[in-house]
């Protein structure tokens, strides 16, 4: 019996073992993790044994598309029964149009087009890789934004020749990294950081071309964080506490309108 009872005990899941393993959820629009963006309402760690675990999302309005709130609410089962030792894993969205629909799909593991049949498309596989490559897209801005800042005599131009290994060690590149990695994008030292959107260096005249798009696509990011995180504060009073802003890198850099 004491065996017993010392084996439930090594086992016993915390909360804070869920909120770990919640962080990796990424809004796949937003590219920030869900804990961070406030979207994690409640995590009750339950059952005799303390394996059992439930969850609920919440999302800043009630007509989040559903295919979105569906790869997180999926996403987020997933990643808490990877939790070692966690038994029973219920995950529910609170207040949305396709709550009921979404939460019921899930606890029967019907799967995506199993839950929304014909209204479904075919498969969220290229819906995620194309939020993949727009959170790339960012991600590289970010860094080669935060490089020029470093130094002011450095141009945009001189982005051309910037490697993978020239990158200082901090958020940006640990993020960058990690994106690419997601896309199977070269991670070798000597990678050219500067991609096109198709994966390969920019022509030598698109150098600066490339940069500033991306910039416009990490501006639309950013900008569209803010504004749900604001949603999310007037829908549910007190969230505000729940979030984690992303530090911007906007502040040194005027805004350039492409034409």
């Amino acid at each position: 019996m004491t065996a017993v009872l010392q084996r439930s005990t090594e086992q016993r899941v915390t909360e804070a073992d869920v909120r770990t393993a919640l962080d990796t959820v990424i809004d796949p629009e937003l590219d920030e993790p869900v804990t961070d963006l406030g979207f994690v309402r409640s995590v009750a760690v339950e059952g005799p044994d303390g394996c059992d675990v439930r969850v609920h999302l919440r999302l800043p309005t009630s007509f989040c598309a559903p295919n979105f709130a569906w790869l997180m609410v999926s996403d987020a089962r997933d990643a808490v029964r990877a939790v070692p030792g966690v038994g029973r894993v219920v995950v529910e969205l609170d207040d949305h149009h396709d709550s009921d629909l979404i939460n019921a799909g899930l606890a029967a593991d019907a799967g995506y087009r199993g839950t929304f049949g014909h209204e479904a498309e075919e498969s969220l596989d290229e819906l995620r890789a194309t939020f993949q490559r727009k959170a790339h897209t960012a991600a590289m801005e970010r860094a080669l934004t935060s490089w020029l800042r470093a130094d002011p005599a450095r141009t945009e131009d001189d982005v051309a020749a910037l490697r993978l290994c020239d990158l200082p060690a901090g958020r940006e590149t640990d993020s960058l990294l990690s994106r690419r990695a997601a896309l199977r994008l070269p991670l070798t030292p000597t990678s050219p950081v500067l991609l096109a959107p198709d994966g390969t260096p920019p022509e030598p005249g698109q150098v600066a071309l490339t940069l500033r798009r991306a910039r416009s696509v990490r501006i639309s990011v950013d900008g569209n964080a803010h504004f749900c995180r604001g949603l999310l504060t007037t829908r549910y009073p007190g969230s505000d506490a729940d979030q984690v802003f992303r530090p911007s890198v906007d502040s040194a850099l005027p805004l350039e309108v492409l034409r």
